[in-house]
């Protein structure tokens, strides 16, 4: 039985950060908290980009020209979108969540979620460095995490399923660094 898992690692691999600039003040602690993420987990910072966004709703398109550019391994989303007092929040932050979804699906690239749907400003706060760790890291981690899996799946494809998920395209052993 072949078991496959992915490890968060950057190394050699291109990444886009997709920024929205609405909520400014949270969105750049969680663009702060994916690229910590990544350096951290050994991708070069020349091969990250970071695209800003007005909102949310913005983020779905630019992430579906980012993807179709076929330079990047894996794309990270951030933004927040607090509830107010209108169904906005439930349109910008269902369709900008359903958007991004739709386009690693139909990329077939990892989209790691870094969109922050709050009920309260405080709630966006501990998401984003506070008390609840910060979702920029996490949504990258998981980007990370994915880039690594969908290369080992696609060697394992090229070996006719052969491979046990740890080998990686040039037959070495997976990275475990962290």
């Amino acid at each position: 039985m072949a078991e496959f898992s992915g490890t968060p690692t950057g190394h050699g691999r291109r990444f886009a950060v997709v920024a929205s600039r609405f909520n400014e003040t949270i969105t750049q602690r969680l663009l702060d908290g994916a690229l910590d993420a990544l350096v951290k987990h050994g991708a070069a910072l020349h091969d990250v980009d970071v695209v800003w966004v007005p909102g949310a709703w913005e983020l779905p398109p630019a992430a579906r020209r980012l993807l179709a550019s076929e330079r990047y391994h894996a794309l990270v989303a951030v933004g927040a979108v607090v509830r107010g007092d209108t169904p906005h929040f439930d349109y910008v932050a269902g369709e900008a969540s359903r958007g991004l979804a739709d386009a690693s699906a139909q990329f077939e690239v990892p989209v790691g979620f870094g969109l922050l749907t709050c009920d309260t400003w405080d709630q966006a706060e501990a998401r984003a460095g506070g008390a609840h760790g910060n979702k920029g890291w996490d949504a990258a981690v998981a980007a990370l995490e994915m880039a690594d899996l969908f290369e080992r799946l696609d060697a394992s494809e090229d070996d006719d399923g052969a491979g046990d998920g740890s080998e990686t395209r040039d037959g070495g052993e997976g990275d475990d660094e962290s």
